[in-house]
């Protein structure tokens, strides 16, 4: 990139310029160089730019820029379809925010508790992130107030009306004043994201990045297959190209947990995520597939929205989606960053009315194994003690290696919950990893341990 994508040319702080250096920002991505000067106008935007195209820095740094730091009532607000995005979003905040002291970025989703949220806007925050639902709970119990909005940012907008929160962003916007900024951005233009774009924001910038974006390197195949084998033709995907780690889209809930029963049945290592399950079980499951604990996650659409996976192997659309923009999005998951990825489908009978051409692979270059066996490398271990406890990654980490006489290159990642820690630990060393902690101390004190299976 040529100087022209540098941060530097914008009108920033020299403290947020030194904060961007310091977290790696070094040139702008397309959707940043675009749209952030119209964003530090003040302009309405409808952006379109893919996941992974570093969009929350595109409308963070607007918004942190222009925020009145003294002021502690919420000027931005920024909707997510789901709780996993939102949380993604607010983590990236966070970090653009450390140019300057005392910003205070609440996140407000919904399936965890509401008590901790409503004693957060109590201490008053800057901004607030969250998904529609919750947000509409606390305007109606009046413990969050909108008056001084000055910013309005609807991310993955296209996935909102998909899951019919268009009723709830109205009532939201319902309770905002008068004049504000709204930021749009969506990985696709529907025609009810051009209607929304209209109803909500004035002479917006219309961006779109995704023709001079570096394309994924994907490899599509569209494998025909009649409903009976199509279970036999994952394990054989599965077989032939042994991906390291993998998404597996299903159109149902009793589907993806009942296609994740019988990969475990076929030796394959494998995790359901859908609506049905309580948010400590998606923590659970969420935790493992991104530690390298479980290789396969079977997922339907809206379980999946939010989910950041910089590194994933495959795609896989077990159950063919209803339509192209859908597609688009679940292979978008995979060949990130530049990385290469596969994207399989199965076509079968029932699948009619798809609205794409598609060219069929020769079924016959998959491979027929049946002892293939497809296991994590790591295995998680749960300790009773999380941040409410003052516990640190690093904390546990010294006590592991130290004391506990674990290879630092067996330990992998650390996550850090209010009241749970979560280590991914090599399998051979989980053992004796659980041992230790039995007897073992950190921080010079005792934790239940078990084992995350």
């Amino acid at each position: 990139m040529s100087d022209e994508n540098s941060f530097a040319t914008l009108p920033l702080s020299k403290e947020m310029l030194e904060n961007l250096k310091n977290i790696d920002y070094l040139k702008m991505t397309p959707i940043q160089a675009k749209s952030l000067p119209y964003v530090l106008e003040g302009r309405d935007i409808l952006a379109q730019a893919k996941t992974g195209s570093g969009k929350t820095a595109a409308f963070g740094i607007g918004l942190l820029t222009k925020l009145d730091i003294k002021k502690f009532d919420i000027q931005s607000l920024i909707l997510c379809p789901t709780r996993e995005l939102a949380e993604q979003v607010a983590l990236e905040l966070r970090k653009l925010a450390k140019f300057k002291h005392n910003i205070k970025i609440t996140t407000l989703c919904g399936g965890v508790a509401f008590k901790p949220q409503l004693n957060s806007l109590r201490h008053k925050a800057h901004i607030a992130v969250g998904t529609p639902g919750r947000i509409i709970a606390h305007l109606d119990k009046g413990s969050l107030k909108l008056d001084n909005i000055e910013t309005l940012v609807l991310d993955e907008a296209d996935r909102m009306l998909d899951m019919g929160f268009m009723e709830d962003i109205q009532k939201i916007l319902s309770y905002m004043p008068k004049k504000y900024q709204t930021l749009l951005f969506s990985a696709t233009f529907p025609d009810d994201i051009i209607t929304l774009s209209k109803t909500l924001q004035e002479n917006a910038i219309s961006i779109k990045t995704m023709d001079i974006e570096k394309t994924n390197s994907v490899k599509e195949h569209f494998f025909q297959v009649n409903s009976n084998d199509k279970f036999q033709t994952l394990v054989d995907i599965f077989t032939t190209y042994k991906p390291k780690n993998s998404i597996v889209f299903c159109n149902t809930k009793i589907q993806a947990q009942e296609l994740a029963t019988s990969l475990r049945d076929k030796n394959i290592d494998a995790l359901a995520i859908h609506g049905d399950l309580e948010q400590y079980e998606r923590n659970d499951v969420l935790i493992q597939f991104k530690n390298e604990s479980c290789p396969i996650l079977i997922a339907t659409d809206v379980a999946a929205r939010g989910l950041d996976i910089k590194e994933l192997s495959m795609v896989v659309n077990y159950d063919f989606p209803f339509t192209k923009e859908t597609y688009t999005h679940r292979i978008g998951r995979t060949a990130r960053a530049g990385k290469e990825g596969i994207a399989t489908s199965l076509i079968d009978e029932n699948d009619k009315d798809i609205d794409m051409v598609l060219k069929y692979s020769d079924i016959k270059i998959l491979k027929n194994d049946r002892n293939f066996s497809l296991q994590p490398k790591n295995i998680t271990l749960v300790i009773e003690g999380g941040k409410k406890d003052k516990l640190r990654a690093g904390d546990i980490l010294g006590s592991l290696t130290k004391d506990g006489g674990i290879p630092s290159d067996m330990i992998g990642k650390i996550d850090i919950l209010a009241k749970q820690s979560y280590v991914a630990l090599h399998r051979d060393f989980i053992e004796k990893t659980f041992r230790y902690l039995k007897n073992g101390k950190i921080k010079g004190k005792k934790f239940s341990v078990w084992v995350l299976k």
